[in-house]
């Protein structure tokens, strides 16, 4: 419940004042859900291959309503019931180790975190995946604690669960494939020194193996089908790979932490570090995290100590993803002084919310040992010291806010005044249009997608480039797009009506094609 009045409390402030947009991944993750049903070819092959589904699937039911489109407010569903699953699930899995007071430090530093809040009102992925990284700890801890009891029947149940949570992080964010494997090595590993292997393998454990395969290879198949390689959400056109060797300056050096997963490692963890608490205490939450971690080792030696040490995974996924994977972060604080790809220092809250709750439990432990009357006033001192981090990031302007700020700067002044621009329009006819870069101006404008033919029409899109002004009674084109480039090649019958240009954006373009009768139909001119 207070997990809930906080989500709700952050939707009521940040909704008023268009906060819900200011990613432009949050933009194109509600474009694909609305693509699966409002396109000249709706179907799966909508999800395209970079994005895992999920989450658009999970936003399909919520963006077909126009308005919750516009706004962005159908992002925010899936995105602040994961918040409240995320925060309850942290308390459940402290309390397997710890009393109810480093439970709930543990759940606050957690619940609390500006950033957090902030994009659980976005259709941004962090928090599903936040809640599907808890959700499987806890299901695992809770199996593996049950094999040690011998409780077969009871770690059956919870190891098919753990595995529908698992495949669900396979299918959000591709460490949710990493994540899903360690998690399948912490159980096998308490199978085999439980002895449970030794004997034919149970059900359950064959099913969640299946499953850990079969998911990724689903996606593997997918990509192959519909794009003609299995690898295309590595390798394609929209891959990382591709969008940094198209944005790489010749010449300029790489990103930081390019070939080198130590920088890329500081980079991410000062990310995280950043978007957890001020500046001045960072360096100390990895401490205490730390020390939060030598203490749960030591408590929970035999008692799950693997699920606890699966929270530390997002530190070296993204030390090789940065440095090998072409998915640079940048931090203000550090070269080269800018906001980008923040919002994944976040997969470290668990682990710092969690070990902070087992230091701080240490810390009143032996507070109460010396002093027992200080060691409630030790307590309530953390709660507030807490309160007073959250409201000190907040005032400062969370990380992950301020990214979607900067970013953002541009990017929707542009699409404002060219979702004017679209408005203006006649309302018979289709638009052809690049939508990959600026379709917001679409969403803004409350244009149904089927509307548009655009590079997501996989029949329409080629033979459209090859003849414009035969394709739709309109074409926008931003400078440098591909429809640019179609239509400086093949300019006959189209005649510039409109251009829409602001800072730090392409201008935009609009044609109207002289082929095409003012209802839509080709003209018999």
């Amino acid at each position: 419940m207070a997990a809930m009045l906080l989500s709700l409390l952050s939707l009521a402030y940040c909704f008023p004042r268009g906060m819900l947009l200011l990613y432009g991944d949050a933009v194109a993750h509600l474009h694909i859900a609305r693509r699966l049903t409002d396109s000249i070819n709706p179907g799966f092959r909508q999800l395209g291959s970079v994005w895992l589904p999920l989450p658009h699937l999970l936003l399909a039911p919520f963006v077909r309503n126009m308005a919750w489109w516009q706004t962005g407010l159908a992002g925010t569903w899936p995105s602040m019931i994961s918040y409240i699953i995320a925060v309850a699930a942290l308390y459940r899995l402290a309390r397997l180790w710890l009393k109810p007071l480093g439970a709930s430090i543990a759940a606050t530093f957690l619940a609390l975190n500006p950033g957090l809040l902030y994009m659980q009102t976005t259709a941004m992925t962090e928090p599903l995946f936040l809640a599907e990284m808890l959700v499987s700890a806890l299901l695992t801890a809770e199996c593996v604690q049950a094999l040690k009891r011998g409780e077969e029947r009871k770690s059956s149940r919870l190891m098919v669960a753990a595995a529908l949570v698992l495949v669900a992080a396979v299918f959000t964010r591709y460490d949710g494939w990493i994540f899903a494997a360690c998690a399948w090595l912490v159980i096998a590993i308490a199978m085999i020194r439980g002895g449970h292997l030794r004997q034919r393998p149970g059900g359950a454990f064959v099913l969640l193996t299946a499953l850990l395969l079969t998911a990724p290879l689903c996606w593997l198949a997918y990509n192959a089908k519909q794009f003609g390689d299995p690898l295309d959400f590595m390798r394609g056109p929209y891959s990382a790979k591709a969008i940094e060797a198209r944005t790489a300056t010749p010449g300029a050096p790489h990103y930081p932490g390019w070939h080198s997963m130590g920088v890329a490692g500081l980079y991410f963890l000062k990310a995280a570090e950043l978007g957890a608490v001020i500046g001045r205490l960072a360096n100390l939450l990895f401490l205490v995290a730390i020390a939060g971690t030598a203490v749960a080792v030591k408590q929970a030696r035999g008692r799950g100590l693997g699920v606890l040490l699966l929270l530390w995974m997002p530190l070296p996924f993204y030390a090789y993803s940065v440095a090998y994977g072409a998915v640079p972060i940048f931090i203000p604080l550090w070269w080269p002084h800018s906001w980008y790809n923040t919002r994944y220092g976040m997969e470290m809250l668990p682990a710092f919310a969690l070990f902070t709750g087992f230091a701080a439990t240490a810390a009143i432990d032996f507070i109460r040992q010396r002093k027992p009357e200080l060691a409630q006033w030790s307590a309530a001192t953390l709660m507030l010291l807490l309160a007073a981090n959250s409201y000190a990031l907040m005032r400062a302007r969370p990380l992950v806010l301020a990214e979607a700020v900067a970013n953002s700067r541009t990017r929707i002044p542009f699409e404002e005044a060219l979702a004017n621009a679209l408005i203006s329009l006649p309302v018979e006819g289709r638009i052809l249009m690049f939508t990959s870069d600026h379709v917001g101006a679409l969403q803004r404008a409350g244009l149904p997608l089927r509307r548009t033919i655009n590079d997501t029409d996989y029949y329409e899109w080629g033979p459209a480039l090859k003849n414009p002004a035969a394709a739709a009674p309109f074409a926008v084109a931003m400078d440098g797009d591909p429809l640019a480039k179609a239509i400086a090649a093949h300019p006959a019958g189209l005649t510039l009506i409109d251009v829409v240009c602001s800072t730090g954006q392409p201008c935009a373009r609009i044609y109207r094609s002289e082929i095409y009768g003012a209802g839509g139909s080709i003209s018999t001119k």
